[in-house]
């Protein structure tokens, strides 16, 4: 038997203030927040995917460790560009589109549906409400 991996379910994620998070990730993603507990927030990511958020007392940022987000396009991609640099103060990481570390020094790639490298793992139903063609 062959072990057949369909997707990933979700990210975790620390942080050293909770409350500042589930702003920021909601300010910045408009992420639909789905439950939370004590210390714990959870986003909905995706159609089967979720972002788990935990509070910790001292975050200690990777060097390399990083997750990605899709956007749906170019403009939205530049949407958070503007918003992580203007409102948040936080720096591009140069070479990438839009790379950044959070304010709590998590790593994130922001990508947008049009990336041909990433349409094949989007359910079909997002893809056509982009308009992309094979």
């Amino acid at each position: 038997m062959s072990v057949q991996v369909y997707g990933c379910n979700h990210v975790a994620i620390e942080v050293d203030n909770i409350d500042e998070a589930v702003n920021f990730y909601q300010d910045v993603f408009n992420l639909e927040k789905l439950d939370e507990g004590e210390g714990n927030a959870f986003f909905r990511l995706g159609e089967h995917q979720f972002l788990a958020m935990f509070e910790v007392d001292e975050v200690k940022p990777d060097r390399m460790r990083h997750f990605g987000i899709i956007v749906r396009d170019e403009k939205q991609l530049a949407e958070v560009r503007d918003k992580i640099t203007k409102k948040y103060g936080l720096e591009l990481n140069p070479g990438f589109r839009c790379d950044f570390r959070d304010p709590f020094g998590n790593r994130i790639q922001v990508v947008d549906l049009h990336d041909e490298s990433l349409v094949w793992l989007l359910p079909y139903q997002e893809v056509q409400k982009v308009g992309i063609k094979f």
